[in-house]
């Protein structure tokens, strides 16, 4: 009897502990098999004040290892004056490996940009163009610590299935780091390059750099902010753009 009540109590810890992963904005983050997640963020630039961006992502664990999301972005300026609803996007991410503390991750999206706008009807064919994805991700994940990086290939069109030679190719590369300093405040820091790989876009390229801190409420709640800048290149030198970028993001899982 006290060796099946142990085995009991034991299984009951277990399976706790295997549903007990915080949310944390840890690059490697990916929700429990049955678990839901959000992201909302609201960012704006300290050069163009007057606008501001809303960004969702929602998200479902499949199993422990896959899982789906979409996710979406509305801008305004000037107080509402002007409005749109820049993106729509869809995807889904498989854990190739979950090695102790080694972790990858391969991932493909779809996405639509922009969907409407004040000077733009519904997916106006104009306007709107289409994003396919693939990337993989791949880092070394402690208790305390993070770093993970990833590469990400994009085909950009004015049609969902144009693959002809008009459609435009980039590259995604970025490196990011999290440092738990106790159980409820973190540091993260993030760094990644944008650039095209077709011969008219030749020497265009983007960096940018961010930096933040989070605070989890609990384990299933956490508030951040942050800052970023960016670096261009199109035909000449490296250009530092003008001032920075800031937000707040608060993340949750239910």
């Amino acid at each position: 009897m006290k060796k099946l009540l142990l085995t009991s109590l034991l299984a009951v810890f277990v399976a706790t502990g295997a549903n007990a992963a915080a949310i944390n904005d840890n690059p490697l983050y990916r929700p429990d098999q049955g678990m839901f997640y959000s992201m909302t963020e609201l960012s704006s630039h300290s050069e163009d004040s007057d606008s501001w961006k809303l960004d969702e992502k929602f998200g479902y664990g499949i199993t422990d290892r896959a899982s789906i999301y979409m996710s979406t972005d509305l801008s305004e300026k000037d107080w509402f004056d002007g409005m749109a609803w820049d993106s729509f996007k869809i995807g889904a991410d498989y854990r190739l490996l979950d090695d102790m503390n080694w972790k990858i991750d391969a991932y493909a999206s779809y996405m639509v940009d922009p969907v409407w706008g004040d000077h733009q009807p519904f997916l106006d064919e104009r306007y709107t163009n289409y994003k396919w994805g693939v990337g993989v991700r791949a880092g070394y994940m402690t208790e305390l610590w993070t770093v993970a990086g990833h590469v990400e290939f994009n085909y950009l069109n004015s049609e969902s299935f144009n693959w002809g030679d008009d459609g435009i190719h980039s590259l995604i590369a970025g490196l990011d780091g999290f440092l738990a300093l106790d159980s409820n405040w973190s540091v993260m820091l993030g760094a990644e390059y944008t650039g095209m790989l077709d011969d008219e876009f030749e020497n265009a390229g983007k960096w940018t750099g961010k930096i933040g801190m989070n605070y989890n409420i609990d384990e299933d709640m956490f508030i951040g902010g942050y800052l970023s800048s960016e670096m261009s290149h199109r035909t000449g030198d490296w250009e530092v753009a003008d001032g920075f970028g800031f937000g707040v993001k608060f993340g949750a899982q239910f």
